[in-house]
């Protein structure tokens, strides 16, 4: 099983990736994270990576799709996974279609800027400036994403704003009702 869980910045992708991961033994990925590593790196890459990141724009669509389709090669990815930060834009999705369902966990601006800025870990590309860009962005440019995976039949949508474990229950409930259609309709 593919997973991509989407939604703008403290959505609580990565908690559900998380929960997700234990209970259905999948690895875990955040594109965000890939980037972040590479971007440690005192490479050519890795300084550009940094200041694109810390300028909140998104890493161009040719770029992200080579960085995730070569990490997703890993052994450890070859059964499935939950990814999550990709695709974010229409060509990104395009590029990648495998077979995935898509899990959108939907949360307000302000609710995602309230749950940031709470955060004690803050990341150095974490300010108000670069959240609000990225917001933005996801608003431009993730919507199409969305339709995309809708069109396909295999967007859930939930309730970001509910408790941890409600949106897990959400998750959960909603993906096992999608499997089900989808392996109806595979038989037919």
């Amino acid at each position: 099983m593919k997973l991509v869980l989407l939604g703008i910045q403290g959505a609580g992708k990565s908690t559900q990736g998380k929960l997700l991961s234990k209970e259905l033994k999948l690895p875990y990925l955040s594109s965000g994270h890939i980037f972040r590593e590479m971007a440690k790196k005192r490479t050519k890459r890795g300084r550009w990576l940094k200041e694109t990141l810390n300028a909140g724009v998104l890493v161009p669509d040719d770029t992200t799709v080579e960085i995730v389709l070569e990490y997703l090669e890993k052994s450890e990815y070859q059964k499935g996974f939950i990814i999550d930060g990709f695709p974010r834009t229409l060509a990104q999705a395009e590029a990648f279609a495998n077979g995935e369902i898509a899990i959108f966990i939907d949360v307000s601006d302000k609710e995602a800027l309230w749950r940031i800025s709470g955060r004690t870990d803050a990341r150095e590309d974490e300010t108000l400036q670069a959240i609000r860009q990225r917001i933005q962005l996801f608003h431009e440019h993730t919507a199409p994403v969305l339709e995309f995976y809708k069109k396909q039949g295999k967007l859930i949508k939930v309730n970001g704003e509910k408790t941890v474990e409600q949106v897990y229950e959400q998750i959960v409930k909603k993906l096992t009702k999608l499997q089900k259609r989808l392996k109806k309709q595979q038989q037919k």
